[in-house]
């Protein structure tokens, strides 16, 4: 026979089934006691560690006095509190820490999607350059001018100067007006 075809499991799918309800009714009962256990414990540990208070027949002095204690005891374990969380969150930061080197190490980091942007000239060799780019560069200072080429005006001059000139009339007034003119 060849390897692709798969053996018939030995357990039926039935027995497999009561098999997995048995294990997870053990669990849940186990779980149960652990949880009733561990309610025990912490209720022993604080009667060891926190007496009961006998309040009744104690002057006003005694009570500022066991004030005072419990004040002191409350200190203590608030600066123990703050080292444990401090250290938690020191090891969470390693652990995280860690496992980013592990993953770079496998080299299964995932390639994030990557969007299209607008980048103007001067952002993008500044992004390039760094702290090099300083002045901005104007591509359009190296493209070829062309210069359009000027309308010629005509002079503007007085209407009454050229009268004579515009009238067609220079050689021929002459003719009319006679040698006396002038």
């Amino acid at each position: 026979m060849t390897e692709s075809v798969q053996k018939k499991p030995k357990i039926s799918a039935s027995r497999r089934l009561f098999l997995k309800t048995k294990i997870l009714k053990k669990a849940s009962t186990l779980l149960a006691e652990e949880k009733e256990q561990k309610k025990i414990d912490r209720e022993q540990t604080l009667s060891e560690r926190l007496p009961p208070l006998k309040l009744s027949g104690l002057s006003i002095q005694d009570i500022q006095n066991l004030c005072k204690e419990l004040h002191q005891k409350i200190d203590v374990v608030d600066e123990e509190r703050y080292d444990f969380e401090s250290k938690v969150v020191k090891n969470d930061k390693e652990i995280g820490d860690l496992n980013h080197k592990v993953f770079e190490l496998k080299g299964k980091m995932k390639r994030p999607a990557l969007k299209r942007v607008r980048v103007s000239a001067d952002a993008m060799l500044g992004a390039l350059l760094g702290a090099r780019h300083k002045e901005s560069i104007d591509f359009k200072a190296n493209l070829k001018t062309v210069k359009k080429e000027e309308e010629k005006k005509e002079e503007v001059t007085d209407w009454r100067k050229n009268v004579d000139a515009m009238s067609g009339m220079e050689g021929r007034k002459k003719l009319f007006a006679g040698p006396t003119a002038q």
